[in-house]
């Protein structure tokens, strides 16, 4: 199974404070390396976490979130992924339950989009996220929990 990484996990293991709830996380996804799982971190989500790393001047947290491209498999946006992402937000929004306010750029479509796409090409592939609401909707999503 490939395992899509959101913000919300990314963010815990791209920080260099090694919180209880980061090192939790940490651990979670090397258990879902151990057992086989390919673990990927979406462009998009790369992105959303590097933003506000960069508005918050942290630096040792930008040099983690380069590692991380290294130790997983990094999935780059395509024009193929937008187009898909166009539909879900439409379709969303048609069923009265959007991700985001209308004027936003609305990563979780993105996201949800990157990994239909990837999962596509054969193989299952789920979100690992901190709240699947969102995500739910349109591919599979696990939440991730420290507790």
């Amino acid at each position: 199974m490939k395992v899509m990484l959101d913000s919300g996990p990314v963010g815990l293991v791209s920080n260099p404070k090694r919180s209880a709830e980061a090192m939790a996380c940490e651990k979670w996804i090397g258990t879902l390396e151990a057992a086989g799982h390919e673990i990927v971190i979406p462009e998009i989500i790369d992105y959303e976490v590097r933003r506000e790393l960069i508005r918050a001047r942290k630096r040792r947290g930008l040099i983690r979130l380069d590692e991380l491209k290294f130790d997983y498999t990094f999935l780059p946006i395509d024009s193929d992924t937008l187009l898909k992402a166009a539909e879900f937000w439409a379709d969303a929004r048609w069923r009265g339950i959007p991700t985001a306010d209308a004027a936003s750029l609305d990563i979780d479509v993105i996201l949800a989009a990157q990994t239909w796409m990837y999962s596509n090409e054969g193989e299952s592939t789920v979100i690992a996220t901190l709240n699947k609401k969102h995500l739910a909707q349109f591919v599979p999503a696990i939440r991730f929990s420290a507790g």
